[in-house]
Order: C-alpha cells, then sequence, then structure tokens
C-alpha cells in the first residue's frame, strides 16, 4: 500500500462528497503479494438479520480474490446460506465446520471445499451446528474452539471472513476470539442502528476478556437508497457514532444481488460491470488500504 488514495475532485477543484458525508477517494489498485499467509481474520458481524451479512461475505471475498489474495470463507451460520450461495448444498454435506470443531479427528483440511471463485475455499455449514451451541457450553476453553481449528490454515490464506449467524451467542463469541478485525453490515434504517449498541458491547467485553487485538474493521452501510431523506439521515448517525470506522463505501439496494444469489455467483461473476460489483471492488481497496486485508 504504497500509494495514497486520490480524493476525488471537479472539474473546478472542489471535493466530491460521498453518501458519508465526506470527501470521496479513489483507493489505488492493491499489489500483488509475492506470498501468502498469514491470514487475517475477519468476522462479519450483526445480530440483526436481513443487512447484507453473506451476500458481503461472498462478495467482498470474490473481490479479494481479483487483486490475488487467497481467501477462506467460513460459513459459521446453521441456515448454510453462505454454502448454498457459493455453490455448496447444505443439505448434502456429510462433514462441516461443526465436525472440526467437535470431533478431534477431524481437521479444517478435511472439510475444506473448492468453490467456483478462483482463489476462494469454503469450510462449509448445516443445521449440525446448531447443535454445538449447546454442546460448547460444557468445553473447557469453549470461546477458543474455532480459533484453535483456524490456526492450522492460517498460513495458507491472506484472508479468512467467517460468516456469523444474526445472534450474539457462543457461536458469535468464538467467532469474535478467532477474529483479528469486525466488519459490521448495516442496513440504513433506524432500528437497524438502534440494534448495534449491544452488539458494541459484546466486542468491547471480548476485547477485554478474551481477545485484546480484536478490533472494528469498519462498518459497512447496506441496501442504501440515497434517493430518499431517511437513509441519509441514518447514514449521518451512522458516522456521527462510528466516525473513521464508516466505510466509505457503501452499497446500494438493487435487484441483481438477490438474481446473483438464485445463480450462486458473486455479483462480481454475475454481473461484472454493475455498480454493486464495482462498489465491492472499491470495498476490498479500501479495506487493504485501511489495513484490513494483506
Amino acid at each position: 500500500m504504497t500509494n495514497e488514495p486520490k480524493e476525488l475532485r471537479t472539474i473546478h477543484g472542489d471535493a466530491i462528497i460521498g453518501p458519508t458525508g465526506r470527501p470521496k477517494h479513489e483507493f489505488p489498485e492493491p499489489e500483488l503479494l509475492v506470498s501468502h499467509g498469514p491470514a487475517r481474520v475477519i468476522a462479519m458481524v450483526n445480530q440483526k438479520g436481513g443487512v447484507g451479512k453473506t451476500t458481503s461475505a461472498i462478495n467482498l471475498a470474490a473481490a479479494l480474490s481479483e487483486y490475488g489474495r487467497r481467501v477462506l470463507m467460513v460459513d459459521f451460520d446453521p441456515q448454510g446460506a453462505l454454502s448454498a450461495g457459493l455453490g455448496a448444498n447444505p443439505h448434502e454435506l456429510d462433514t462441516t465446520v461443526y465436525n472440526v470443531m467437535m470431533e478431534k479427528g477431524v481437521s479444517v483440511d478435511d472439510v475444506l471445499i473448492s468453490t467456483h471463485v478462483p482463489g476462494v475455499d469454503l469450510l462449509p455449514a448445516n443445521i449440525d451446528l446448531s447443535a454445538a451451541e449447546v454442546q460448547l457450553v460444557t468445553e473447557v476453553g469453549r470461546e477458543q474452539v474455532l480459533d484453535r481449528a483456524l490456526r492450522k490454515v492460517r498460513d495458507d490464506y491472506d484472508v479468512i471472513i467467517i460468516d456469523c449467524q444474526p445472534s450474539l451467542g457462543l457461536l458469535t463469541v468464538n467467532a469474535l476470539t478467532a477474529a483479528h478485525g469486525v466488519i459490521i453490515p448495516l442496513v440504513a434504517e433506524f432500528f437497524a442502528l438502534r440494534a448495534v449498541a449491544l452488539l458494541k458491547d459484546t466486542i468491547e467485553k471480548v476485547q477485554d476478556r478474551i481477545n485484546p487485538d480484536l478490533e472494528i474493521d469498519g462498518v459497512l452501510v447496506t441496501m442504501v437508497d440515497l434517493r430518499t431523506t431517511h437513509a441519509k439521515e441514518v447514514i449521518q448517525r451512522i458516522v456521527e457514532a462510528f466516525g473513521e470506522k464508516v466505510f466509505e463505501t457503501v452499497i446500494k439496494r438493487s435487484v441483481k444481488f438477490p438474481d446473483a444469489s438464485v445463480a450462486a455467483e458473486p455479483i462480481t461473476n454475475y454481473a461484472a460491470k454493475h455498480d454493486g460489483a464495482k462498489a465491492y471492488r472499491q470495498l476490498a481497496r479500501e479495506l487493504i488500504y485501511r489495513g484490513g486485508s494483506p
């Protein structure tokens, strides 16, 4: 990351103001990596459902892979949406992340699936994972189980993205314990913003008690309709609450995203020139520039 992002300006020299109320930047193309690993682990977390966690995880991973990063996706939701979104059928899986966590003889390498996205591998999940929440209660070091499993493959990847379930239970705490950074996808709606206070409290507790190196890599505003006053007001409140932690990149609402999900393709493949694909590529560059990815 040797290049500073360029501040975009009009032909008259005035800075172009982005949706977050700050000057827009053109983040530089990242340099290709000479070698891979160790990975930065990122947890995609919000206890509220329907905020674009899985969509953002898939498309961010695909964009990072376009820039030469090796990415491991960890489906940490018993619903298996991430696995399905990358072409795996959760109901047909014999071994999943559940087996890696709960069975001594099963390693990450035994369960890994190579996806159709070059440079992106998947550690899948299905409904079996829901049992782990109960079983982990009696485990010694129950918060570190996922961390111990991922340590063995960190040197093989540049980024590991954990797609968490919409909950702040023990599985999510495991993800936060294993992570270096957190990305919080947040819909530009008032009630979605109110729910984030509890998430911030959980992150702070994990920082204080288990993982002092954990930090918020950024807050990603998703499914935005910038034509509405409500969305603009909520974005302003998000920036007031999180400041520079809010990504400059915002993801606008589009029917192309569900279309891409049905096709089990990241939008960067399904509609490579669409504004949504461009937004996730910009997010990948911004994440790399911020230091949230190698």
